[in-house]
């Protein structure tokens, strides 16, 4: 996966988010954007999605050469945010079956294994409303670290995660840190120290 941002810009009401963004991301490129709280850290993260349209400039999406349709770049990300919902009424092994019908699995592993993974194997047949916010958040990064897609955007991924759950947390970017182009939105610097590459969101505020 490549991304290429030219000349991006995001404008909620009058007032400009970022501007004049011009920056280009290879295969396997590990990158952090930083900033202060209210920011548009998050703001960027979901133009670079696709979730969110941006107000000016253009964004390239390539994909083992060829130009993805910006409106199809969902299929080649998975994306990890503290606003994206999980469905209550689905038990844990009845939303990993569900998610995976519209993600591709990483090779070498198969559905079952992935509750143990999570460390939520004691959970696999209770209902998500029933998960702490801190098992909902392993739910969330576990999937996405799973799915085979070449691109990984994390938004403060620590969210609600205690000590083990952040270690688990590092112990499984690891894994894919040298597989995808991965971005992590954040401004605590243990969430991102494995990134090699930032963007600090104040450097495009004119």
């Amino acid at each position: 996966m490549e991304i290429q941002l030219e000349n991006v810009a995001k404008k909620f009401n009058r007032e400009w988010i970022f501007k004049h963004i011009n920056l280009q991301f290879s295969p396997k490129d590990v990158v952090a954007i930083t900033g202060p709280n209210g920011s548009g850290k998050s703001t960027l993260l979901q133009v670079i999605s696709g979730s969110l349209l941006h107000t000016e400039g253009v964004i390239h999406y390539i994909h083992d050469g060829k130009n993805i349709d910006p409106d199809q770049a969902y299929q080649f990300l998975s994306l990890v945010a503290p606003a994206l919902s999980l469905p209550g009424d689905f038990t844990l092994q009845e939303f990993i079956e569900f998610h995976f019908k519209f993600k591709q699995l990483k090779e070498g592993y198969k559905i079952d294994d992935l509750p143990t993974i999570f460390r939520l194997e004691r959970a696999k047949n209770k209902f998500i409303k029933n998960f702490s916010t801190g098992m909902k958040q392993r739910l969330k990064l576990g999937v996405a670290f799973y799915s085979n897609t070449p691109l990984l955007l994390l938004d403060e991924p620590a969210t609600n995660l205690d000590i083990n759950g952040f270690e688990w947390y590092l112990e499984e970017i690891e894994k894919v840190v040298n597989e995808k182009m991965i971005f992590v939105c954040s401004n605590r610097k243990d969430e991102y120290e494995f990134c090699d590459k930032f963007i600090h969101i104040l450097d495009y505020k004119n």
